[in-house]
């Protein structure tokens, strides 16, 4: 507004107008009380923006700060090349085709030299850990501790998503490391064979056993019985049957004939 506006203008226009001004001034004012984590000082650049220490926020109106982001801060994306493609003489060769590959899941997960092509269900099968040991007669040192350790893979066991997951190896491999923990198929096969009549011995001596102590329950039971008779036998030595496993005895003065067994 002009000088000659100005004069123009009546004594309470003139009032309201500079009141105003001084309203502003002071509201303008009171924005630049310093934030309460800032550690610098604060500085007004302009109308809606603030600096505190090396920031600067923008006044948003609404009662609150927003900073201000200086693009030329920002660190700008490099662009990332993919890796360069194996060459031809470094790639590894399939077992199968004998061709070299560059990408295979065997190779990945176990570094085991089979292309995706040449890869099978059959032959490339997965198994757990604890069937890689009952089926091969490895110990868990097999595994981990002998060079250089199998590798695996895990997942979700099936039977119970609470219980840890299953480790996966790759069969051939186990069948492989057994080769190595037992020299040949057929030294497998016979530890396997004597594992098995260790079972089968084990089996009989317990039912055996079991078979005996019933046995003696059951005779037991029926000496408590005769033992009202006025009759007293008078035994004589017992004699060994090696056939039964059992002992007898006869009465000297009776008939009665005594069979027992020894635990």
């Amino acid at each position: 507004m002009s000088k000659i506006e100005d004069a123009d203008l009546p004594n309470s226009t003139k009032a309201r107008i500079e009141k105003n001004r001084q309203r502003a001034i002071i509201l303008r004012n009171s924005r630049l009380v310093a934030h309460p984590y800032a550690k610098g000082e604060t500085i007004s650049v302009d109308t809606t923006t603030i600096k505190i220490g090396a920031t600067k926020y923008i006044d948003t109106g609404g009662g609150f700060l927003r900073e201000e982001i200086d693009d030329q801060n920002i660190p700008q994306k490099v662009a990332v090349e993919d890796d360069p493609p194996i060459l031809e003489e470094d790639r590894p060769f399939c077992i199968k085709c004998n061709r070299p590959f560059g990408v295979s899941w065997l190779f990945d997960k176990f570094k085991y030299k089979c292309c995706d092509e040449c890869r099978n269900a059959e032959d490339h099968a997965l198994i757990t850990r604890t069937e890689a040991i009952n089926t091969y007669l490895l110990k868990p040192v097999d595994f981990d501790k002998r060079e250089p350790p199998l590798l695996f893979i895990t997942k979700k066991n099936p039977h119970n998503v609470r219980w840890g997951d299953m480790k996966l190896y790759l069969k051939v491999q186990v069948h492989e490391r057994a080769l190595e923990v037992w020299g040949s198929e057929d030294a497998m096969e016979e530890e396997r064979r004597n594992r098995e009549e260790k079972k089968v011995v084990s089996k009989a001596k317990k039912y055996k056993k079991e078979l005996k102590a019933l046995r003696m329950n059951m005779r037991s039971s029926l000496y408590d019985q005769t033992t009202a008779s006025t009759h007293t036998h008078n035994f004589g030595e017992e004699s060994y049957n090696e056939e039964d496993d059992t002992y007898t005895k006869k009465c000297d003065s009776c008939p009665y004939v005594e069979t027992y067994e020894k635990m």
